[in-house]
């Protein structure tokens, strides 16, 4: 339990809050990502302020609307605008230095070295991030539109997203069910979600030790921001659907091995609930399919302790308290690209497709870079030695994943990689009150983006 949880809820500034940092994007959409280089910060600052009313707040999100759209800037990109120096070494050392510089941390190595991302991601052309999100593709116009009034940029990346056709990931499963409540919020938490304190994922509030987190500064530059992981996955269906066929004793054991990797059925329900079988009203209940702990499951034996919800989230199946788990949370907004695999198909047909993931939290280092480096590639957390997360780690065909069971456990070997990174940055969510300080800025004598501060061995500890 967090040290404020039983005080009086934070008032939240939700008018000042970007939408997308308390709010999930509904189940039906279509969205846009769009990236962009800073060419003349004075244009790009005059047109920021005609485009701030657009931006979508986390005010009265009952209200119906159209779509929403949200912005975040890179290192370079506030660099570029003007923030002066001794702001931008008010930031962390990783957000500064940037995804790519952290590979060694993120276990970005192999096929996920940066050397083979999609440019311009892991670049330097990397300045501005727009997020859009619509109910429709007619929804999509508007906001589009809006970002193409941005003067002074060049769009040097776009990736169109929505759900597929099935309203799941490509490898089959239901999304987006298990986040954390941020205390405050307008909503009230479902079963099971556990609540955490607004200082974890927003500057200028109580985290979980009772006092904000150290932030940017000024304060009007860091109040109601965050930090903002973007990763471009590329999923291997192909991959994922021959290695269940190959390791499983009948179709329905597919399924089984499916649900023991993941730790949920493909319908959403959760193994600690339908251990022995799927149960799709539960999987699609959000009153009960995340309400459960893993106290009465200390071996694993309905969700194997490797699983990669388990390792996404271990609740409270590790040795220490809730407490540790809260401050390693990460806000985690999801999203589908690309084309899906038909049915049946297990060779790959040469399409790109996967899963966006944007991470939001006060610390890059102690939550995503965290979950990365300790939950999802490494076992000595949960007692597992070298074995990595058996959907999303970075495994090389010799992966392990250990399934246990009576009389005799189960023991998946030759793990390929499933999921290669494909891109992904750093950023800053700004509030909307910093956005505007922002268009105010004077221009910078020069360039200060053209490098980045180095990053040191005694960071990545």
């Amino acid at each position: 339990m967090s040290g404020l949880s039983q005080g009086a809820a934070p008032a939240l500034e939700l008018d000042d809050i970007q939408g997308t940092v308390l709010r999930r994007r509904p189940d039906d959409y279509h969205g846009v990502y769009l990236l962009y280089r800073i060419e003349d910060p004075a244009a790009t600052k005059r047109s920021l302020s005609d485009v701030l009313p657009k931006i979508t707040s986390a005010e009265d999100w009952e209200r119906p609307r159209p779509f929403t759209l949200n912005i975040a800037f890179s290192y370079r990109g506030l660099a570029r605008l003007g923030v002066p120096q001794d702001s931008l070494a008010s930031f962390s050392e990783e957000f500064r230095v940037g995804m790519a510089a952290r590979k060694e941390v993120l276990g970005d190595l192999g096929a996920n070295d940066p050397s083979g991302w999609i440019p311009p991601l892991g670049g330097p052309d990397v300045h501005i991030g727009v997020m859009i999100i619509a109910g429709t593709l007619e929804g999509l116009r508007e906001p589009v539109d809006t970002a193409g009034r941005l003067a002074g940029v060049k769009l040097v990346y776009r990736l169109d997203v929505g759900v597929p056709v099935t309203g799941r990931e490509h490898f089959g499963f239901r999304d987006g069910i298990s986040s954390p409540y941020l205390t405050g919020s307008a909503d009230q938490p479902l079963p099971g979600q556990d609540a955490v304190q607004p200082g974890e994922f927003l500057f200028g509030h109580p985290d979980e030790s009772g006092t904000p987190p150290k932030g940017p500064a000024p304060d009007v530059l860091g109040r109601n921001g965050c930090y903002l992981a973007f990763r471009q996955l590329h999923a291997d269906v192909a991959g994922f659907r021959r290695y269940l066929h190959d390791n499983a004793r009948s179709a329905e054991d597919e399924e089984l091995l499916a649900a023991k990797i993941v730790g949920r059925w493909r319908s959403g329900a959760p193994l600690a609930l339908a251990p022995d079988h799927d149960d799709p009203e539960l999987g699609a209940d959000p009153m009960r399919n995340n309400d459960f702990r893993y106290h009465d499951d200390p071996r694993g034996l309905c969700v194997p302790r490797g699983a990669h919800i388990r390792r996404a989230n271990p609740r409270d199946g590790l040795t220490d308290s809730v407490v540790a788990t809260g401050i390693h949370r990460v806000l985690r907004r999801g999203a589908a690209y690309g084309p899906l695999l038909p049915d049946g198909i297990l060779e790959d047909d040469g399409a790109e497709r996967g899963i966006i993931f944007v991470f939001m939290g006060a610390s890059l280092s102690r939550q995503y870079e965290f979950v990365q480096q300790v939950w999802l590639n490494d076992g000595d957390f949960a007692g597992l030695g070298t074995e990595r997360d058996p959907l999303v780690g970075n495994n090389d065909g010799t992966g392990v994943h250990t399934v246990p069971a009576r009389p005799v456990r189960r023991r998946l070997t030759g793990l390929p990689r499933f999921v290669t990174v494909r891109g992904g940055e750093y950023c800053f969510l700004p509030g909307l009150t910093a956005l505007k300080w922002l268009t105010t800025l004077p221009d910078p004598a020069d360039d200060p983006s053209a490098t980045r501060p180095s990053s040191r061995p005694e960071d990545d500890r």
